[in-house]
């Protein structure tokens, strides 16, 4: 057999395949668009590798791509671009600069932020590191515009009343700059919500200038990697992720120079 593992949970076995995260394979299964050995596949369908799995009639190859080594790569999203695969206003992806394969994000940026993106081959990967109970810390290098009082910093920290219920930061580190309007702050905080750290700071009643993602949990976005180009992570910076997740980290490839985007 290709798959020497037992039975799984069906959206777990997909993940790992790379089709997709597992939250969005969850939906397809809810909607009944996958089928195992024919049968309609419920959210508590177990599987292997070499069962017979079609989505909407299409049978999906899964020996070959379970038993491929995964790859994750860090990825500088400049200003501008959007981190879904299209966009109705036609605004550049940050999928047309990676290299081919089946990516799964590891959540998104607002087209005003910039900074590290993490993109995985394994789906339940990805699901980790957003799932809200992993923890995971992403650090944010935040310039503020108009002066910034201790009193606002405490606010912060012990967390604000937003819409979408109570946040704040973990961590709130004076960065230095000058003046009032370009003063920097690094920001640590273990959410992924919609625009979450310039709400933060708009609810002490401050506008963020600009916002860029350095970290991600282990994964340092450093200074070598420039705006709009890629890189795998090395074998100790993958096996730093998994366990970060949660999860045992598999063989890696080795690991590839960043790479110039492709011309749109």
């Amino acid at each position: 057999m290709s798959d020497s593992l037992p039975p799984e949970r069906l959206q777990k076995l997909l993940a790992r395949a790379g089709l997709g995260s597992r939250r969005e394979i969850e939906t397809w299964i809810a909607a009944g668009e996958i089928t195992v050995n024919g049968e309609v596949a419920t959210l508590g369908t177990r599987a292997t590798a070499d069962d017979r799995i079609a989505r909407q009639g299409r049978l999906l190859s899964l020996a070959r791509r379970v038993a491929r080594p995964t790859q994750t790569l860090a990825y500088f999203k400049p200003e501008g671009e959007v981190s879904t695969r299209s966009d109705p206003e036609g605004r550049p992806s940050v999928y047309a600069n990676l290299p081919r394969g089946r990516w799964v994000g590891v959540g998104r940026l607002d087209i005003n932020t910039s900074g590290l993106l993490l993109f995985t081959s394994d789906g339940e990967l990805a699901h980790k590191l957003m799932h809200p109970s992993s923890g995971i810390e992403r650090e944010y290098a935040v310039r503020v515009r108009g002066e910034v009082s201790e009193a606002q910093i405490a606010r912060l920290r012990e967390g604000v009343e937003l819409e979408d219920g109570h946040a704040g930061f973990d961590e709130v580190i004076d960065a230095g700059g000058s003046g009032g309007s370009n003063h920097w702050f690094h920001v640590v905080i273990r959410e992924g919500r919609k625009r979450e750290v310039r709400r933060l700071w708009e609810a002490v009643g401050l506008a963020v200038s600009r916002l860029i993602r350095v970290r991600y949990g282990p994964i340092q976005l450093g200074r070598s990697l420039r705006a709009g180009r890629w890189r795998m992570l090395e074998e100790q910076e993958l096996r730093d992720l998994y366990q970060a997740a949660g999860l045992e980290a598999p063989q890696a490839k080795p690991a590839r120079r960043a790479r110039t985007p492709r011309r749109r």
